[in-house]
Order: structure tokens, then sequence, then C-alpha cells
């Protein structure tokens, strides 16, 4: 055995399974799932729970996620906690998968909803090693098999393969048409208390993968939710005259989004129009002002970031999930930071001086994970508000 391959961390299992990094390093395990072959970027999260809000978060798509959480699949899955139409991810690596559930809201097991789907899963893989080596090495293209294919033709396949850094993938999560949100019956009730909009706001959301719980943050507080496709032309939003532009979280690299970033640049000559985004919807705002941005190695993604607000220095703990951010020297002067991460000190918040314009790289409607910066959907509706003010 090469010194560069990884034994499975239970040796009675066997099976046909593997996970090839493009450096060559090759790790073992027992397949779930489908089974198939999938090209992805490898990356991981520290997310205790949530494995179905992380399988099907857009954001996710074109990567092969791998949990640090040992054990995964306990309480099953249901179509209450899903945040979009399907799974985006290419593979799903994990510890150990429990073949029980227990959840009185369970609709089915992890390894049917990923076998309905066409995603492969890999148990028994070593993820500490494998965490480790990404954190140590970076995020890389990886390649995932769970049907036996020899190596040496996944070596030839991942070589040839250019990654996922240098294609807009939110063409392939948005929505195909404008598309009123509505919420169903069991979650038209926000589990917290809101803010509740004076008037029956009219959001338009540039959908660059927007997950379902924050369309439901934002129908809670009395918007009116209405996605575009992330090509979207801004004529189009402005002939639907929005009360606010919601700028959605999404995948991949922030720089490829070239129509995104024209039509936020151009919303933005109206100096009165309320803005906020989310994840890639902050990097595209920065983009669209002037910023520029960069890869991190291996990424945020977890449920328990300390971000500090650098007005008042309060922490918040935060869910995250993003490879890129905004390179602080790039910043143009009327755009100040508002949050930064207390890990490596990266950028975590952005806004324009004396203008309704602002965006987060954290997710406030966290889910799984706290409730802190759920006020920063209140501070959207206050922005729409005060347009329409007196």
């Amino acid at each position: 055995m090469s010194v560069r391959e990884r034994q499975p961390v239970a040796p009675p299992w066997t099976g046909d399974g593997v996970l090839l990094l493009e450096d060559g390093t090759l790790f073992h395990g027992v397949p779930f799932g489908w089974r198939g072959v999938r090209l992805g970027e490898a990356v991981f999260s520290t997310a205790m729970a949530g494995y179905q809000e992380a399988l099907t978060d857009p954001s996710y798509c074109g990567q092969i996620l791998s949990l640090t959480v040992p054990h995964v699949g306990n309480y099953g899955v249901n179509p209450e906690d899903v945040e979009s139409r399907r799974i985006h991810l290419a593979g799903f690596v994990i510890t150990h998968r429990a073949r029980l559930h227990s959840n009185w809201r369970a609709s089915g097991t992890l390894d049917d909803y990923l076998r309905a789907q066409n995603v492969p899963g890999l148990e028994g893989i070593d993820v500490r090693a494998l965490v480790r080596h990404l954190r140590d090495r970076g995020a890389m293209k990886a390649a995932i098999s769970t049907d036996g294919t020899p190596v040496d033709e996944l070596r030839q396949e991942l070589a040839a393969w250019q990654g996922i850094d240098h294609e807009d993938l939110s063409r392939r999560v948005t929505v195909p048409e404008p598309t009123p949100f509505l919420l169903t019956d069991g979650e038209t009730e926000s589990p917290v208390h809101c803010r509740k909009a004076a008037f029956p706001a009219r959001v338009a959301a540039i959908d660059f993968g927007m997950k379902r719980n924050i369309v439901r943050n934002l129908i809670w507080r009395g918007c009116r939710v209405t996605a575009f496709p992330s090509g979207v032309d801004a004529r189009e939003i402005l002939d639907f005259a929005p009360d606010g532009v919601f700028l959605s979280n999404g995948p991949g690299n922030p720089a490829m989004v070239d129509a995104g970033i024209a039509t936020v640049r151009r919303l933005l000559q109206d100096k009165a129009l309320p803005v906020f985004g989310i994840c890639l919807g902050h990097q595209i705002l920065g983009l669209a002002l002037g910023a520029r941005t960069f890869k991190l190695p291996f990424g945020h993604r977890g449920t328990n970031h300390p971000v500090q607000d650098v007005a008042t220095g309060r922490v918040w703990i935060t869910s995250q999930n993003h490879g890129f951010s905004i390179d602080p020297a790039s910043l143009p002067p009327d755009l100040h930071v508002t949050h930064i991460s207390l890990h490596d000190r990266t950028i975590e918040g952005l806004a324009l001086r004396d203008r309704p314009v602002f965006s987060v790289q954290f997710h406030p409607e966290a889910s799984p994970g706290p409730r802190d910066s759920l006020v920063l959907f209140d501070r959207f509706v206050e922005a729409m508000e005060a347009r329409h003010a007196p």
C-alpha cells in the first residue's frame, strides 16, 4: 500500500469506494447512495448537525463535502428541512452512517435520499486525516467513485477536468424565470419574534443559489419575495419597481458571475434603493463596487464561526459556507468593513457610507445554527420603510 493511501477507519468493512485528490492522495471507503463517479472540489464542514440542510444548500454545488461529525443519518431525512429543490453536492463523505434513524418527522433514510438523487456517498473514510490534509494543502479537485472504477481512470478524468473555479455555477442553481415565493401551511409563522414591515415590501431577490430559509425570513417580516434568475438584466429588476433588492448566497467563484456583477453595478446607480447581500451576494456587491476577491485556502464552513461587529465590538456566532473572501486592500473609500472574522480577520460584512446598502459574508438565517444575526433582516426591512417615509 502506498504511504499516500488511507485505510478505512473500521477495517472489517469492505467496499470498492475511493476518494482521489488531485495531489494523488487516495482514501478508501464504503459506498452508499448512488453508484457512480463524480468530480468536484473536496471541502469540509465542522457543523455538528444539519446534514440535510447542507446537502440541499445550493452553495455546495460542484463540491464533495466531508463532515467532521462522526455519526450522520441518525435522524433521517424529511421534506421540511430542505434548503432548495434538490441535492446539489457532487459527493458526500462521512465517517459513519447510521443504519437506524429516529425522528418523528423522518420520511426516509440518508442512503435512499442520495440514491434517489444520483449523489455518491462514502463512509468509513478517516475524515480526520482528510480534513488535516485539506487544511494543510487547501481545497482541491477530487474524484469520488462508488462503482469500482479503476483508480488510473479516475486520475485521467481528474487531470483533464479544469475544476469549478472557471465556471459561473450560479447558472446551475438559479430559478429559470421570475418566480414569486409562497410559504407552505407549516412554515408561515416564524419560530422567533421578528420585526414586521409596515407595508407589504416588494423584494426582488436575485437568485444566485438562494436558500429556502432566507425566503422564510423575508416573508416572515411581511415581505413579498420574487426571485429573479442570476443573469437577469437590471432593467427587468427596475421595471418590477422593488422596495428593496436582495442578493442571495450561491456557489463558486464570484468573479465568474459577470452578468450578476453588471446588474448590481447598474442597480446601485439608484442611491436610495436598499440592497442587502448574503455570502455570494456579499462578494458580488463588493465586486460591483470595485473591490477584488481571493480564494481562501480551505474556506469557512460550519455553524460556530465567531464574527465581530466592528462598530459595537459585539461577537456573533455565525453559520458560514464560503470559499472566497473580499480583499481588504481593494476596498473603495466609500465602502467600509462592518464585521470581521475572529478566526482569520477576513472581511465578514460591508456597507456603503450614508446609503442603505450592506452585506454579510456569513448566513444570518442560520439553519442550523445560532440566531444572533437575524437582526440583519430587520435592518433591511427598516431600510425599505425609510425609503417611503414622508
